[in-house]
């Protein structure tokens, strides 16, 4: 679980930074949906060796 008062930035500092151009946003949101991706890849990959390894028992 994340600990939501772990950012020490100041409300001021957060408030006037420019808001996130739409590009970066759709490339943060490609970053994140690959990383997603490659983990379910893998976990599906793992489940099946380990179907797979059941089987011959």
């Amino acid at each position: 679980m994340r600990n939501n008062y772990a950012n020490t930035a100041q409300l001021k500092d957060l408030m006037t930074v420019p808001p996130m151009t739409a590009a970066r946003h759709a490339e943060l949101m490609r970053e994140r949906n690959a990383r997603r991706r490659m983990l379910e890849e893998a976990r599906d990959l793992k489940k099946s060796e380990d179907n797979r390894y059941d089987d011959k028992r």
